[in-house]
């Protein structure tokens, strides 16, 4: 199994592209389901996710090409993938393949939109909390699809179709939000989603399918408005970049002093981080090729952050700003709201030399002078990153186990790093 070497101390100088975003990705890819034209989508980053949506795709008889590279591409441009499910084989998507993945549950609402009928294993487990999907099924039922439970699989059968109803959601739900989305697309009649989610992974979504020939306004407020049409043809769209990923490494930089421009980056897609970060005492610095990250030395200052639904504190973000105030100048204090189980990576934190204390969802950070290099263990997929951001400021060396994580939803990681400057290293076996 891999794992990841760092030693700590070097500043990080130079330019880090953002990759297109992994959380936009996998419901664009999703949505392809929706019509039997094909869907090519430009700048995809190359993840596990990714190429495991693609097999979970396949099992529906969804057809999957990787463009070939154009004279002058390099692996900083993301790849273009043409999805065609002009013919969909089967409408069930098996345990085996939505246990590994939870976002692939999403198939359940254009299956049933374009099929009448879809058969979706229960998704399982996850490391971070339940995620329950209730919310995602009481969108499905209220366009007028029949649901039951049987043998640990949800299926949804509307064999005249789905109509278009009213859905408001006792809470903010991203997946709740992207599976009405694609459900009401095909609806008869008009759909209005309140209390939507704003992210802007969502827009991205409600953007290729009115590419599409969806017809959905709103997407970005609370309130959302879908009035159906009999069909969906194909179209083009580049996702947009990742917001998550321009948040970590900007609190790289953060951690291990330097300056860096990150190329493609959108300040509007995560401005509450950014602001955290010029609260730190961080240079933050929009330009026409991104946003420019940059801290010389100068200490770190202590915050207080509640993570929250977009526009606000994003709870992807939290495991990173915890390790980056562990070298903050007096004590910091995180409440995260989102998910339960979320604290995982203070444990390991603490192998670094962190001294994090914990009260429920109530997380008190009481900055160090110094890290320490130590063998530690990814939890999870923001997890594993904090513990790189973390190991950039060691002194000594880090060795990070259970990198599979990260390749979940960081493209190349590694190597954007090594470029700056970082003493970074993947190690097989």
């Amino acid at each position: 199994m891999d794992r990841i070497r760092i030693v700590g101390g070097r500043n990080l100088n130079g330019t880090i592209p953002i990759s297109g975003a992994k959380n936009a990705t996998l419901p664009l890819m999703i949505a392809s389901l929706l019509t039997d034209q094909t869907l090519i989508l430009d700048n995809v980053p190359r993840l596990a996710d990714v190429s495991l949506l693609q097999l979970i795709l396949g099992n529906h008889g969804v057809d999957i090409m990787v463009g070939g590279k154009r004279s002058g591409e390099t692996a900083d441009h993301g790849q273009t993938l043409h999805i065609s499910a002009a013919r969909i084989v089967d409408t069930t998507a098996p345990y085996e393949l939505v246990s590994k993945m939870r976002a692939s549950f999403w198939v359940l609402a254009p299956l049933v939109a374009r099929m009448g009928e879809a058969r979706v294993s229960m998704p399982g487990g996850c490391a971070i909390g339940t995620r329950p999907v209730d919310l995602l099924i009481m969108a499905i039922e209220r366009l007028g699809a029949k649901i039951e439970i049987d043998g640990g699989y949800v299926v949804a059968r509307a064999p005249h179709g789905l109509k278009g109803a009213e859905i408001v959601f006792p809470k903010i739900t991203v997946g709740g939000t992207h599976t009405a989305i694609m459900a009401a697309a095909l609806a008869q009649g008009t759909t209005v989603i309140d209390n939507a989610a704003r992210e802007p992974e969502i827009v991205d979504v409600a953007d290729c399918l009115n590419k599409m020939g969806a017809r959905i306004s709103g997407a970005g407020t609370r309130h959302i408005v879908v009035e159906g049409v009999a069909k969906l043809n194909g179209a083009r769209h580049a996702v947009l970049p990742d917001r998550i990923e321009t948040g970590t490494y900007a609190m790289a930089v953060a951690m291990a002093g330097g300056d860096i421009l990150l190329r493609n980056a959108r300040p509007e897609l995560l401005q509450a981080a950014l602001d955290v970060l010029k609260h730190t005492g961080v240079t933050v610095t929009p330009t026409n090729q991104g946003i420019r990250i940059a801290r010389n030395g100068a200490e770190l200052a202590p915050v207080e952050v509640t993570t929250a639904p977009f526009p606000d504190f994003p709870t992807d973000l939290q495991a990173q700003l915890m390790a980056l105030m562990t070298r903050a100048r007096g004590v910091s204090h995180i409440v995260e709201t989102i998910f339960e189980n979320r604290f995982m990576h203070v444990q390991e934190l603490a192998r670094l030399g962190a001294r994090i204390q914990l009260e429920g969802e109530r997380a008190t950070i009481e900055g160090v002078e110094q890290l320490k290099g130590a063998p530690v263990m990814a939890t999870d997929l923001r997890a594993s990153v904090s513990l790189v951001i973390a190991a950039l400021a060691a002194e000594g060396e880090t060795i990070v186990n259970r990198v599979y994580h990260l390749d979940r939803g960081f493209e190349r990681l590694e190597e954007k790093l090594a470029r700056c400057g970082a003493a970074i290293e993947r190690l097989s076996g």
